[in-house]
């Protein structure tokens, strides 16, 4: 059994949390339930639960304030949100996951999961203190992005991403210190966590670069040349794009 607790200021959601739990996901155990940040704060230090369903936006805070003054409590997080578009671009690049709201069956099932596999409290530390950086710098440029292989787990900034490129499931992703680093996840994924940051560009199915390390286009090989050296491919669909974003027209 895995002791959780609730904490969302929102009756309706605690509710309605508490009967798919009870109905789904009988491996867990509520131990009680918070409606804010400050009765969320009483709750985890006297239950000191191993996971807590979290609500993002309450009315007296955000569950990253909580977190912020529990970081001596291991616990494990589900973060639920009903919007808050901004904080869900932090849980792509903090390699957290989330509920959104009205939660379905099927996706409490997978959160509660992964909660279980979960890594141990050193790694789920970095992940959370990325989110609160990420949260904190919402509209910055440069955000923290966790790194996870099966090995290690690595917190850089995006700025330090020359470039990515796919290997059918997995994606090496290129670092300013010449080190790679081959994470399971999709091209795609990535591109969606680093929508917000537009300079970088998807040149090519298999290749996305940072633009900040573009030092030239080779004509020959229709590809581009970056900083670091590294050559790589230029659709002839993403050219037009390119040209225009770099002002080469």
């Amino acid at each position: 059994m895995m002791n959780a607790v609730i904490i969302d200021d929102e009756p309706n959601n605690i509710e309605l949390l508490t009967n798919l739990i009870t109905r789904f996901v009988p491996q867990i155990e509520l131990a009680g339930q918070a409606t804010g940040v400050a009765e969320g704060f009483a709750l985890l230090t006297e239950k000191k639960p191993a996971l807590v369903f979290l609500d993002v936006e309450m009315q007296d805070g955000t569950g990253f304030d909580l977190l912020k003054l529990v970081p001596q409590i291991p616990l494990k997080v589900i973060f639920i949100t009903a919007h808050e578009q901004y904080a869900l671009h932090a849980f792509h690049y903090s390699a957290i996951d989330y509920l959104l709201k009205p939660v379905s069956p099927s996706e409490l099932l997978n959160a509660v999961r992964k909660a279980e596999q979960s890594v141990s409290n050193d790694e789920l530390k970095m992940q959370i203190n990325a989110l609160l950086s990420n949260v904190h710098d919402s509209e910055g440029r440069n955000k923290k992005i966790v790194l996870k292989t099966q090995e290690r787990v690595y917190v850089t900034n995006s700025d330090e991403i020359v470039r990515l490129e796919s290997e059918g499931n997995y994606t090496t992703v290129y670092l300013t210190n010449g080190n790679k680093v081959l994470v399971s996840k999709l091209l795609k994924e990535f591109e969606e966590t680093l929508k917000d940051q537009h300079h970088f560009f998807r040149t090519h199915q298999s290749h996305i670069v940072n633009l900040d390390y573009f030092f030239c286009y080779e004509k020959s090989e229709s590809s581009v040349i970056l900083k670091d050296k590294s050559n790589v491919p230029l659709a002839v669909r993403k050219k037009e794009q390119l040209f225009k974003i770099l002002n080469l027209e």
